[in-house]
């Protein structure tokens, strides 16, 4: 057979690499934040997570999507959802490294920057089955409200070992957590939630409901148990609901349809109703909203996390191909345009990258005054500025490879999968003009203006354009705190504590550049405008992932 064509100026794909080794933002970013972080966990975590037969497992486990199972073949219902094996290898791993229940009870002096390093890995990998993750980091610490619970279960929170069973929690070396919130008449706005909540006695656990009602959103419907929002008495109230009850029954809880989501395809997301389920009191009655938004704080961490690791697996994929492909002569990488493209996205992976570590170490030092304000206010920031920029940012990297990188391929074309995650973050756990709001709640707590001041100080004289955004901030804050102007009043914090976090980590080809764009006042929003002067050569050298 005569050949028509032969394969030639492709590029290798981005494979068997070091995550952690090549991530010199990150490395750099855990030095400042946490410099006595063993970081040898990571390293052994990079390698793995890099690996060609790793990510096999990550687009099996996106092409081969959760199946919901409401009955056996005799008509019993079971409420089973089935996942393809490469989901319960993920789990495992995910679970292995630590990155759900562990801060809670671990021995590392930084444990949540620690879990936050491994968690961005993760996502670089594989960012859906990280749902049940997050979810039981942000549940364990919950259950102290109720001790006889926690006593029982949160050990097994935090075990290593990943267990899919549906089983009594007593026969399981390791168990997850997920959440029940949302309504479908209300949404973000719980209050308007109708499930109701009755009493039924109380026994071991302590006081024991019957919870009937549905929730809208209720993802990862296969964890052993759920935090969930009810109707009680005293008004709406926390419980804890398990699959599986003590004596071994399974509890009311039934699963109505899987959800047919744009991205987050590994991940089953569930639509249920519960029927007399049994659930006991987590806390006070009628206190169920502030518990709710503590769990929040960190599951909102963990959307900006998981898009600061999606900006950073876009990128490498970006440059991998940019250093390979050839277009009029040399390669794209070579070409002015190209250059800036990817220097600029470099910029923004690696402040998103500076942020959200920055964040973490607020959460490892609660006791300090300053980190419980930095926490309180640069948890809605980078959630809502980072989350943002995710969707343009992977527009742009998947632009990089042109028709390739729009190309699905069976799971394999992993920019659009991509793609199709990063409106994700931005939603889930409260969208963008919630994260306004809770700005501005924050910063009615404690003295926030001079919080930002100290947090900026660092950085000041290191570029002018930072210095004038520093010092216009405190009027901004004064001026912007209104419903109105609260998403601008977000950018300009975000942009001006990601602007000092590299003029104090990153070298100042990357810092200058950022300053330069960001806050010159010029700035479009657009990727690919940074100046002719930039120093395109070392901003990208930097970000590349090999």
């Amino acid at each position: 057979m005569e050949t028509t064509h032969e394969v030639f100026n492709q590029p290798e794909p981005l494979v068997d690499y070091n995550l952690f080794e090549t991530n010199r933002p990150l490395r750099d970013a855990l030095k400042f934040n946490a410099p006595q972080l063993h970081v040898a966990q990571l390293q052994e975590l990079g390698v793995t997570l890099g690996s060609a037969e790793m990510q096999a497992h990550a687009r099996l486990a996106n092409t081969h999507t959760p199946e919901l199972r409401t009955h056996d073949r005799f008509g019993r219902r079971i409420d089973e959802v089935e996942f393809h094996p490469s989901y319960h290898l993920l789990m495992a791993a995910a679970v292995g490294a630590g990155l759900h229940g562990t801060p809670w009870t671990g021995t590392s002096a930084s444990p949540h920057v620690l879990r936050a390093a491994g968690f961005m890995l993760f996502t670089e990998l594989e960012p859906s089955i990280l749902c049940p993750v997050s979810m039981t980091y942000a549940a364990t610490p919950a259950l102290r409200s109720n001790a006889a619970v926690y006593a029982d279960w949160g050990p097994k929170l935090g075990s290593l070992w990943y267990d899919p069973a549906l089983a009594s929690f007593k026969d399981k070396a390791g168990v997850t957590m997920g959440m029940g919130m949302t309504e479908k008449q209300g949404g973000s706005d719980v209050r308007a939630n109708t499930t109701r909540a009755v009493r039924d006695g109380s026994d071991a656990w302590g006081e024991r409901y019957a919870i009937t009602g549905h929730k809208w959103f209720f993802s990862a419907p296969m964890c052993d148990a759920f935090l969930v929002l009810a109707q009680a008495p005293a008004g709406l109230s926390c419980f804890f609901l398990p699959r599986v009850l003590p004596d071994g029954t399974r509890n009311a809880m039934h699963i109505q349809r899987l959800k047919d989501k744009l991205g987050n395809k590994a991940n089953a997301s569930s639509e249920v109703e519960f029927h007399g389920a049994s659930a006991w009191l987590v806390g006070e009655e009628g206190r169920g909203i502030p518990q709710i938004l503590e769990m929040g704080t960190m599951t909102r961490l963990d959307c900006a996390l998981g898009t600061s690791g999606l900006m950073r697996q876009a990128l490498g994929i970006a440059l991998n191909h940019a250093s390979q492909r050839k277009a009029f002569g040399k390669p794209l990488i070579e070409q002015p345009l190209m250059k800036n493209v990817l220097a600029d996205l470099a910029l923004e992976s690696e402040a998103s990258t500076a942020l959200v570590i920055r964040l973490a170490r607020a959460f490892d030092r609660q006791a300090d005054e300053h980190e419980r304000l930095m926490a309180r206010l640069l948890t809605p920031v980078a959630k809502f500025w980072i989350c943002k920029r995710g969707s343009h940012f992977a527009q742009e990297a998947m632009e990089c490879l042109g028709g390739n990188g729009y190309v699905e391929e069976g799971g394999e074309g992993i920019m659009a999968r991509i793609y199709r995650e990063m409106p994700l973050n931005s939603i889930w756990e409260g969208a963008g003009n919630i994260m306004a709001l809770d700005l501005l709640r924050g910063l009615r707590k404690g003295d926030a203006v001079a919080a930002l001041a100290k947090e900026l100080a660092p950085a000041r004289g290191q570029h002018a354009a930072l210095d004038r955004l520093a010092d216009a901030l405190p009027a901004r804050i004064e001026a912007m705190a209104s419903e109105a102007e609260a998403r601008r009043l977000a950018q300009d914090v975000a942009l001006a504590v990601q602007a000092s976090l590299l003029a104090q980590t990153a070298p100042p080809a990357v810092a200058d550049a950022f300053c330069a764009s960001r806050l010159g006042g010029d700035w479009g929003n657009v990727f690919g405008t940074l100046g002719a002067g930039t120093d395109f050569d070392s901003i990208i050298e930097r970000a590349q992932p090999r």
